[in-house]
C-alpha cells in the first residue's frame, strides 16, 4: 500500500470511529438514536474490518476496544490528584439547618449574600476517578483509600456510557481540555441487576447481594471481557482538574460543562440560593418517596456549596469537606419470620448469633439473614425462634433484627440459649466476666483460623492479591495453614497439585504474598488479630 493509500485509509478509520462515537453518544447518553440498530452494526463491522486489516490504525479510544479481553495479573495503584474524601452525614432536617448555620458563620457577609447550593442524588455504586488527556480517556481508577486507587482503565473502557473521546458530540463545536480529571459513580440499574442475578441463579452461580457489590465486583474483574458483559452504567458528578479549558467558578457550571462534553451527568440535580434553603429541606423530604421510582439505587442526597471559591475557602474538617453534606434516609424496615438462630465463629474466637430469616425484600435487597449481636441482645428483647420480627438494613447495608412482634406469637416459638460448646470444633464456649461476647477458647479452631487468615490477607490488613476466603478455607482444610505465619511458608508444590491451581495462578499468589512483606508495620499489627487492637489503635 502506498503512502497516499495509507493516508486515505487512516482518514477513513478516523472518520468512521468519529461517526460511531457520535451515534453511541446519541444512543447511550441521550437515548435518542438517529440511525437504526442495523445501520449502526454495519458501521461498527466496517470499522472492525478496517482495523483487522490494519492493526496499527487501531487506537485505545476506538469504539471496537470496549469488548475487553486482556487479563490483568493484578491491579496497579494510582495516586489521585486530590484526596477522594468521604462526606459527613445528616439524617434529619435539623442537621441540615445546623450545617447551613455553620457555613454562614464561616463566610463573610458578602459571601453569604452569594451563597447557593447544588443538590444531587447520592448514587449507590462504586466511585471512580477518570482521566482524559487531550480529549482521550487515558486512565481510570477506583476511589480506594482516598489517596490511592486501583487502576482499572481496561475495565472502565467497557462501560458504554463512558466516552472514550471527548467531546462526544462532534457537532458541539467544543475543544477538549488538555487535561480533564473527573469523579463519578459506576452503577447498575435495578432491573438489570435483578435480571443478572436471576440468570446467575439459574446457572447455579453466585448472585450479588446488592447493586453496590455488583458494581465493585464487576469493575475488579481481572478479565475485562467479563466486565464488558455486565450492564454497568455511569454518572459523572465532579470536575477535579480542568487544564486549558474554560474557567469554571461554580459546581453548577462545571456540571453543565461536563454534560456539554458528552459525559453522563445526572439530570436529577437542583440548585437553590441560600434564601431558598427552606426549599432545600422540602426537596430533601419529598425526594425520600420519589427515590424508589428511580431506575437506580439512591441512598440519599448530597448537598454542596455551589461556589468553587467558597468550597476552597471553607476547606475541610478532619476527613470531611465542610462545604458538602450527605443526607441519608432512614433504613427501611420489613417483617419476616425468624426461622432459626445460628452462631458464627469470628477471627478473635468471638461467637456471634445470627438470625436465619424467611427471605424478604428490604430497600430493594433480598435479606435472608441478620445480626443479633450477642446473647444479651436476644435475651433483653426476648427474641425467640419462630417469632415474627422487624428487621432493617443498618445504614442500608447490614441487616439487623430490631424487635419481635410479641402479639403475633401463637405459642410455638422457642426460647434460644447460647450453646455450651463451639459448633465447629466442640471446644467449650466462655463468656468473660464483664463482657457481652462469648468466645471459643480453642486457638486451633478451624473456623477461627479461617476467619483470621481471611482478615490477615484482606485489603485493610496485608492486602495479598489473589488470596481470599476460598483460599483461606482450602489451605486450612488441607492442613497447609496452622497459624498466620504459615501463610509465608506454604507448600507450593503440593498446592500446584490442587485442582484449579496451575502455574500462573500459583505464581500470582506467590507474588502477592511476597509483595505483602513491604507493607508498613501498622498494617501488620492490624492483621495479627490481637484483641482490642484494630486499625485505629
Amino acid at each position: 500500500m502506498t503512502a497516499s493509500e495509507m493516508s486515505l485509509t487512516r482518514q477513513a478509520v478516523a472518520e468512521l470511529a468519529a461517526r460511531i462515537r457520535y451515534h453511541q453518544y446519541r444512543y447511550y447518553a441521550l437515548d435518542d438514536p438517529e440511525i437504526s440498530d442495523q445501520a449502526f452494526d454495519a458501521l461498527f463491522e466496517e470499522l472492525r474490518a478496517l482495523e483487522a486489516a490494519h492493526p496499527d490504525l487501531r487506537t485505545p479510544d476506538s469504539p471496537t476496544q470496549r469488548v475487553g479481553g486482556a487479563i490483568a495479573a493484578r491491579f496497579e495503584k494510582t495516586r489521585h490528584p486530590a484526596l477522594m474524601l468521604s462526606l459527613a452525614n445528616a439524617f434529619h432536617p435539623g442537621e441540615l439547618l445546623a450545617w447551613r448555620d455553620r457555613l454562614r458563620r464561616l463566610l463573610s457577609e458578602a459571601e453569604r449574600d452569594r451563597l447557593a447550593y447544588v443538590v444531587e442524588p447520592k448514587f449507590d455504586g462504586l466511585t471512580v476517578v477518570l482521566h482524559y488527556t487531550d480529549g482521550v480517556f487515558s486512565l481510570g481508577a477506583t476511589r480506594g483509600d482516598g489517596e490511592f486507587g486501583e487502576t482499572i482503565t481496561a475495565n472502565l473502557r467497557t462501560v458504554r456510557l463512558l466516552p472514550l473521546q471527548i467531546p462526544a458530540d462532534r457537532a458541539a463545536g467544543l475543544a477538549a481540555p488538555a487535561r480533564l480529571v473527573v469523579r463519578g459513580e459506576v452503577y447498575v440499574e435495578k432491573a438489570d441487576f435483578a435480571r443478572f442475578n436471576q440468570r446467575q441463579l439459574e446457572a447455579g452461580e453466585r448472585a450479588y447481594a446488592n447493586p453496590r457489590n455488583f458494581a465493585a465486583g464487576s469493575l475488579r474483574q481481572l478479565d475485562s471481557s467479563i466486565t464488558a458483559a455486565r450492564p454497568l452504567k455511569l454518572w459523572v458528578y465532579q470536575a477535579l482538574i480542568v487544564e486549558r479549558g474554560p474557567a469554571l467558578s461554580s459546581h453548577w457550571e462545571a456540571l453543565a460543562y461536563l454534560r456539554s462534553l458528552g459525559l453522563p451527568v445526572c439530570p436529577d440535580v437542583q440548585r437553590f440560593t441560600d434564601d431558598e434553603f427552606d426549599q432545600v429541606t422540602a426537596y430533601v423530604e419529598a425526594f425520600s418517596a420519589r427515590r424508589h421510582d428511580l431506575p437506580y439505587e439512591v441512598d440519599g442526597l448530597v448537598i454542596k456549596v455551589d461556589s468553587l471559591l467558597m468550597q476552597e475557602e471553607l476547606g475541610f474538617t478532619g476527613k470531611d469537606p465542610r462545604w458538602a453534606l450527605a443526607y441519608k434516609y432512614a433504613a427501611e424496615e420489613a417483617i419476616t419470620t425468624l426461622q432459626d438462630i445460628v452462631v458464627n465463629v469470628g477471627r478473635t474466637g468471638a461467637v456471634t448469633p445470627n438470625a436465619v430469616l424467611a427471605p424478604v425484600q428490604v430497600s430493594g435487597v433480598m435479606v435472608k439473614s441478620a445480626t443479633l449481636h450477642n446473647e444479651d441482645y436476644i435475651r433483653d428483647l426476648d427474641i425467640r425462634i419462630g417469632d415474627q420480627v422487624v428487621i432493617k438494613r443498618a445504614g442500608e447495608v447490614i441487616p439487623k433484627v430490631l424487635r419481635p412482634l410479641v402479639d403475633a406469637r401463637d405459642g410455638s416459638e422457642q426460647v434460644w440459649a447460647m450453646p455450651a460448646t463451639c459448633p465447629v470444633c466442640g471446644a467449650p464456649l466462655v463468656r468473660p466476666a464483664g463482657e457481652a461476647a462469648t468466645y471459643c477458647v480453642n486457638n486451633a479452631c478451624p473456623e477461627q483460623l479461617v476467619r483470621a487468615v481471611e482478615y490477615f490477607v484482606g485489603r485493610d490488613a496485608m492486602d495479598i492479591a489473589g488470596f481470599g476466603i476460598k483460599q483461606a478455607e482450602l489451605f486450612v482444610a488441607q492442613g497447609f495453614i496452622h497459624d498466620l505465619a504459615d501463610i509465608y511458608q506454604l507448600p507450593w508444590e503440593q498446592i500446584r497439585q490442587l485442582e484449579g491451581y496451575g502455574d500462573k495462578r500459583v505464581e500470582n499468589l506467590m507474588a502477592g504474598i511476597e509483595a505483602s512483606k513491604d507493607r508498613p508495620i501498622h498494617r501488620l499489627l492490624t492483621a495479627l488479630v490481637i484483641r482490642f487492637v484494630g486499625a485505629v489503635v
